[in-house]
């Protein structure tokens, strides 16, 4: 089964509408979805590698666009709709905690949160309900988005066949590390809840 779910994200990843699907992806997921982009932004560039950097700015751009609606959400919609999204996550009680936080640390934060597997939707959210300046946002969630996806697809572009062969032949174990890793930052927004 994994294998066939990794076979289809493969075929996905060459379909003619995919970097259309990679921008909408990126863009929900900034904002209330809990995927991350980089389930499609992988095998894209793992199928395409000549196309590895218009790739990662199309995942750039939408995810940075999705934040901008996430923050959207929480300036205006917090209570009826940035809420929900935070309980989803069990860090409505922690968030009350560190709104004071974003006043000093605000960019840094969320370049941080754009950057790191962390759900960035939460930060996206934060900082629209603390009014963090809109510029400042929007830049360092740039960077930090942009950084993250451009080392990837750098990486594989770089080291495309090798990593794709790797992947190939040790997927049970890299599925059972990624499940691992996404399990431990939900352990993490629950120790900081």
């Amino acid at each position: 089964m994994l294998q066939r779910t990794y076979d289809w994200m493969m075929g996905l990843a060459a379909h003619k509408h995919a970097l259309f699907f990679l921008a909408i992806l990126s863009f929900a997921e900034s904002s209330f979805f809990p995927l991350p982009p980089d389930i499609l932004l992988l095998p894209m560039v793992l199928a395409a590698r000549d196309k590895a950097w218009k790739i990662a700015f199309i995942c750039t751009v939408s995810s940075v666009l999705g934040g901008i609606a996430g923050y959207g959400i929480g300036y205006g919609f917090f209570e009826t709709i940035g809420k929900a999204v935070l309980e989803f996550y069990n860090a409505v009680e922690k968030f009350e905690s560190v709104k004071e936080l974003y006043n000093e640390h605000g960019v840094l934060i969320v370049f941080s949160a754009g950057f790191s597997p962390i759900p960035y939707k939460l930060f996206t959210i934060a900082s629209g309900v603390t009014q963090m300046d809109i510029v400042p946002f929007t830049l360092a969630s740039l960077v930090g988005r942009g950084l993250r996806f451009f080392i990837i697809a750098a990486l594989l572009w770089k080291f495309g066949s090798p990593i794709r062969l790797f992947i190939e032949k040790h997927l049970g174990k890299l599925t059972l590390l990624f499940v691992i890793l996404l399990v431990g930052g939900f352990a993490l927004i629950k120790l900081w809840h």
